[in-house]
């Protein structure tokens, strides 16, 4: 084989190489009881994927095994292609995976900037990129900037989320684990937080894995799809191929048994 065959061999190998990688994972909160069944999946760079599935499927428990908080039993997880599963969040974090809680994760006597500074707390010791970071994130977000000196906790539910989103981009994640964003929010507002979550995601450059409740929306939004039961993917594909009335007899199935 040739040395332009091999090159050429090697970057489409690169290329199609999935940015996180879930292989047969096992994880519970509990010795002996596992959440996750062997659970595996793929998250494309730049892309959105998402979870969905009923309560108690173990949509969360797997964001939370991906960050580290909560260690597998077994399996695999890589991130660009190295393992990842054995390594504690701010390991994680710092080779480039963000995570944005279900709950709206600031600290609320804190300001808007003091709240921003602390998500960018791996680039304390470069003033520049710190500042170029929270100008950027203002950029994004120009309501953060208008209310830079005012304390977090004075902000609505919807700026909370823009906030804690805002945060997580401060270290320019290359893969954000987003957890239920739309979970006690008026209607009215679910369709905001969406335009928020994909502004970050174009605004960074970051692929997302979105676990959310909000079947029908979250989809619309998606490039991938999951659907997970007990612990198990139990369908998964494009976005397109996952109609209404598809994701509704699917849950039904999961639900009925």
């Amino acid at each position: 084989m040739s040395l332009a065959s091999v090159l050429s061999s090697t970057s489409n190998r690169i290329m199609s190489e999935p940015l996180l990688s879930v292989a047969d994972i096992h994880a519970g909160y509990e010795e002996g009881i596992d959440i996750l069944q062997g659970l595996s999946l793929t998250v494309a760079a730049g892309s959105l994927t998402v979870v969905v599935g009923p309560n108690g499927a173990g949509k969360s428990t797997l964001l939370k095994t991906i960050f580290g908080f909560l260690p597998g039993h077994r399996g695999e997880i890589r991130f660009r292609g190295r393992r990842i599963d054995a390594l504690r969040p701010p390991a994680i974090k710092a080779l480039g995976i963000g995570y944005v809680p279900q709950e709206i994760n600031v600290f609320p006597f804190l300001t808007v900037e003091e709240n921003l500074l602390m998500g960018g707390w791996m680039l304390r010791r470069d003033r520049t990129r710190l500042a170029a970071a929270i100008e950027h994130a203002y950029e994004t977000f120009p309501m953060l900037a208008q209310r830079r000196r005012e304390p977090a906790g004075a902000l609505s539910g919807g700026q909370g989320r823009m906030l804690g989103l805002a945060r997580e981009m401060m270290s320019a994640p290359t893969l954000m684990l987003v957890d239920e964003p739309t979970a006690g929010l008026a209607p009215n507002l679910v369709a905001e937080v969406y335009a928020l979550l994909q502004k970050a995601r174009r605004h960074v450059g970051a692929a997302v894995l979105l676990v959310d409740q909000n079947v029908e929306d979250a989809i619309g939004q998606a490039d991938y799809v999951y659907l997970v039961n007990l612990g198990r993917i139990k369908a998964a594909g494009l976005a397109t191929e996952f109609p209404v009335q598809r994701v509704t007899s699917l849950i039904r199935e999961c639900l009925v048994g």
